[in-house]
C-alpha cells in the first residue's frame, strides 16, 4: 500500500515537470539567457557583424559622465512617467467607480472602455494620434468650433509635446480600470451598510472604507503601470521621433537608437541593465513601503 502512494507521488512529480518543462524552456531561451549575454555584451563593444571586443566598464563611465542625451533621455522618461502613471491610475479608478453600479449596459461601456488599452501601443493608432494634433489636425478642428482661430502645433512645441503623449497614455486606462473593477466587486456591501446606518457621507465612505479596502489593487496596478511607464517606445518613436529639441526622446528610444541605428549594441546593454537597475529599486521601494499604506485584511497588528 505504501509502495503504491510512493510511486503515485513519484508519477504525480513526473507529470509537473512534464507541464512545466515548456515554460522553463521558453523562460529560459527567451528571457534568461538573452539578458545574461546583455549583460556580458554590456562590457563591450559590439556592433552586431564583427564579434564583440571587451571594454570592461568603459560604456558605463561614458554613459554617466560624457553622454548628454543619456541623462535628457532619462529625465525625459521619469518626467512621463511622474505624470501618465498617476493620471492613468486616477482616471482608471474613476471610471472603475462609474462602472461598479448596476446597469444593463455596464458590459458593454467595460468593453468600449477596454479597448483603447488594446489598440492604444499600435503603430496604426499612434499615426492617427500624430495627425489628430498636428496643426491642421482634428484637435486645432475642435477648438475652432468654439470660435477660437488656433493653428497650435502641439507636436512642434516644447512644452506641449511630451503632453500629447502623456494624454495618449491616460487614454489607455482600459486594463487597470478593470482590475480597479474586479476590487470593488470584492468589498463587503456590509461595510458600506454600517456606514450608512452611522450616517457616514459618500465622501467618508470612500475615503475610510473603498481605497483602503482597494489598497492591495492600487499597489498592483502602481506597480504594473510604473513598469510600463518605462518600457513606453511607440509614442515617442512614431508620433514625435524625439523631437523637438529632444523634449519627448524617451530612453527606450534613445537605448534603441544606439544599439540597432548606431550599431552600439554594447552600449544599448548598459543603458538597459540600468534601466534594469532603476526600474527594479522603484519597485522594491514600493514594496518596502506598502506596509505604511497597503491594507490586507490577513494583516495582524
Amino acid at each position: 500500500m505504501r509502495s503504491g502512494i510512493v510511486t503515485g507521488l513519484k508519477s504525480d512529480k513526473v507529470a509537473a515537470y512534464v507541464f512545466v518543462l515548456p515554460f522553463i524552456i521558453g523562460f529560459t531561451a527567451f528571457i534568461l539567457f538573452p539578458m545574461l549575454m546583455s549583460l556580458v555584451f554590456s562590457f563591450t563593444r559590439y556592433n552586431i557583424l564583427t564579434a564583440p571586443e571587451f571594454t570592461g566598464l568603459d560604456n558605463y563611465v561614458k554613459m554617466f559622465t560624457d553622454d548628454p542625451l543619456f541623462w535628457k533621455s532619462f529625465q525625459v522618461t521619469m518626467y512621463y512617467v511622474v505624470f501618465s502613471v498617476p493620471l492613468r491610475l486616477l482616471m482608471a479608478l474613476l471610471v472603475a467607480l462609474l462602472l461598479a453600479r448596476p446597469s444593463r449596459l455596464s458590459g458593454f461601456y467595460r468593453a468600449v472602455l477596454y479597448l483603447p488599452s488594446i489598440i492604444g501601443s499600435s503603430v496604426a493608432v499612434a499615426i492617427l494620434w500624430k495627425r489628430f494634433f498636428a496643426s491642421d489636425g482634428v484637435f486645432n478642428s475642435i477648438l475652432s468650433l468654439t470660435g477660437l482661430e488656433v493653428s497650435i502645433p502641439w507636436l512642434g512645441r516644447v512644452d506641449t509635446a511630451i503632453w500629447t503623449l502623456i494624454i495618449l497614455s491616460i487614454w489607455q486606462f482600459g486594463s487597470s480600470m478593470l482590475i480597479f473593477l474586479a476590487g470593488l466587486k470584492q468589498i463587503p456591501q456590509y461595510l458600506y451598510e454600517a456606514a450608512t446606518i452611522d450616517g457616514a457621507s459618500g465622501w467618508t465612505k470612500f475615503w475610510k472604507i473603498t481605497l483602503p479596502m482597494l489598497s492591495p489593487t492600487i499597489f498592483f496596478n502602481l506597480i504594473n503601470q510604473l513598469i510600463n511607464g518605462f518600457m513606453a517606445f511607440t509614442q515617442s518613436y512614431i508620433i514625435t521621433e524625439g523631437k523637438p529639441l529632444n523634449s519627448t526622446l524617451f530612453y527606450t528610444v534613445y537605448m534603441y537608437q544606439n544599439s540597432f541605428k548606431y550599431s552600439k549594441l554594447g552600449y544599448g546593454c548598459a543603458m538597459a541593465w540600468f534601466m534594469v537597475i532603476v526600474v527594479g529599486t522603484l519597485t522594491a521601494l514600493l514594496f518596502i513601503t506598502q506596509k505604511r499604506w497597503v491594507y490586507y485584511e490577513t494583516t495582524e497588528d
